[in-house]
This record gives C-alpha cells, structure tokens and sequence, in this order.
C-alpha cells in the first residue's frame, strides 16, 4: 500500500494548490496525540478472512477489558487499541502473543507520524525455550546471547535460586516474520566444541509445516500444493514437535489425504496476499526436501507449559 502511493506521487503532476504544504499546529494535534499516547497499533498475521466483531470481542474478553478499551479500525486489518492507563497497555503488549482463530495478533506501541500505509508490523514476539545446552551454559546471558540470533531479545527468564527444576532457559524474541522459525542452533563453548541446542514456541500460532513461515498452515500454502499436484515427494521440514509440549496438535496429513485436502483446499479462496509467503520462502534459499521429520515426534523431556493460546469460540 506505502509503495502504491510513493509511486502515484511521483508519476503526479500536482497543481501550485496541490504544492502547498498546511501546517498543522501542535494545538490542534493535542487531543489526538493524548488520546494516541497509551494506544497500540495491531494487525492479524493472516491470509484469510476473518470475523472483525468476533475476533474485537476475544481480545476483549482474554484481555479482561470488557470497559476501558476502545479500538478503532484505522485500515484493512489494521486496528488501534485505545487503553486508559500504561499499566493496562503494557501488561497486554508484554502478555502476548495473542491469537484469534489461532491466528497471531501482531503489536506494536503507537509512535508520533504512524499512518496507515507507513505502519510496519513485521515481527513476531514469542517466548522461545532453549533446550539441550550443557549445565555450565544454562544462564540468563547465554539465553540473551542466542536469542539475538533470532532478532531483538525482549526479555529473559531469570531463575531463582531455590527452583529445583532447570530443564531449558527462556527468552522472548521479536523475531522477523519473513524468516522460517529456526528450529535449533549450534553454540560453542571458549575450546570451540560445538552443542545443538533444539528450540520450542510457546503459544505458538499458526505456521507452515512445509517452509516454517509464520501466517499461514499447509492449506493455504501455494507451493505446497503445487509439489502435491505434481505427485512430488513431501518432506516436511517443520511440524508441531516446535511447539511447546500442551498446544493443538495440526500434524502434516499423510500422503494418501493429500487429493482429499487439495479439494478442500481449491474451494477456498487462497487470495492475493497468501504468495508473498512462498516469495519469502524462496528468497530465504530454503529447501525442504532435506531430511523428513515428523511433525508428531515429541521429545520425552518436555515439560508441558502453563500458558495456553487463546482462539476463537465465536466465528
């Protein structure tokens, strides 16, 4: 949309009115800016339609601000929540992540010159675990450290000295959306001996099992469909192990479902927005025909988590 209007303004010829500038004056931009001052920009990652009254209504309620939150549409999937106090604000901004449908609601705080066509709403803020590091390598720095791997660390769990459990360390990470979530990494320690470590979402929304692109399941998925048409052979990259031990489990189908789903799958209208996804893919040099992995392997040492996601009774 930004890049739509740049381009009709270069290719506009404007008239000596339209060259005029209008100063807005600080006084007249004084209520809005205290009304915009406890506000969050949110937007659905989603490529498909969804109930805007049902999915106000949820936030509402798991938010438990039935009174004391206004939210306006200001674009196509693009709302403002108004709250009354900044204690209200950041307890939601820092509680996600925030599903509807099990669909991610992405966050932002309101920042002086935000319209709707500049407003960029590009990562996702999830709470990561960290498993399988060595004991002396199990702290709240080592946690930092690799969560800045994955984007901008928001914050980590500080253990206490009188826990008795100490399985994996957690770290919450604004990460990039058009990045497939990273299912492990290696670390090193000063000899240079190098540990996998494996990594688990909590709450984690809906995401593709054949790319690991946040957004959109293999449903909806073009390229996915494409290979399955072609009678190619799938391999599944990325499945419901990444989950945190607990969630809903939407393992890959098997093969022999494949035409039931891709029958399904052309009845819905995938729209325009659902190939910026494999693009993303594509441009990330990813291949998935690695190694198969599947979506329904779990690991004997999870430990299932207290949080759970908050999806939509009403559709």
């Amino acid at each position: 949309m930004a890049e739509e209007v740049i381009n009709s303004l270069e290719n506009m010829k404007l008239t000596e009115e339209e060259e005029e500038t209008i100063t807005i004056t600080e006084e007249a931009k004084l209520p809005e800016i205290e009304s915009c001052i406890l506000s969050l920009i949110g937007k659905f990652l989603t490529c498909k339609p969804f109930n805007k009254r049902a999915a106000m209504a949820t936030m509402r309620r798991v938010w438990g601000m039935q009174t004391g939150l206004q939210i306006i549409e200001v674009g196509t999937n693009l709302f403002q929540f108004k709250f009354q106090t900044d204690f209200d604000l950041n307890r939601v901004l820092k509680g996600g992540p925030w599903c509807f449908d099990n669909q991610l609601l992405m966050l932002k705080r309101w920042r002086k010159g935000m319209t709707a066509s500049n407003v960029k709403l590009e990562c996702a803020s999830l709470w990561i675990q960290i498993w399988g590091a060595p004991f002396d390598m199990i702290s709240p720095q080592v946690a930092t450290e690799v969560g800045s791997r994955l984007g901008t660390v928001e914050d980590v769990e500080r253990r206490r000295r009188q826990d008795i459990q100490n399985f994996f360390m957690r770290v919450r990470v604004a990460m990039p959306i058009s990045n497939p979530l990273r299912r492990g990494g290696y670390i090193a320690d000063s000899d240079g001996v190098r540990t996998w470590v494996k990594f688990k979402y909590e709450r984690l929304p809906i995401f593709c099992h054949y790319y690991g692109l946040l957004g959109h399941d293999l449903r909806h998925c073009a390229s996915y469909f494409a290979v399955a048409k072609n009678g190619g052979q799938i391999e599944y990259q990325y499945g419901d192990w990444l989950k945190v031990a607990g969630g809903r489990l939407r393992s890959p189908p098997r093969t022999d479902v494949v035409e039931e789903e891709m029958g399904a799958w052309k009845a819905e209208n995938l729209g325009d927005d659902c190939s910026q996804y494999d693009n993303q893919a594509e441009n990330q040099g990813i291949e998935p025909n690695i190694q198969m992995m599947s979506s329904e392997k779990k690991d004997l040492e999870d430990v299932e988590d207290n949080s759970v996601s908050i999806e939509a009774e009403d559709k």
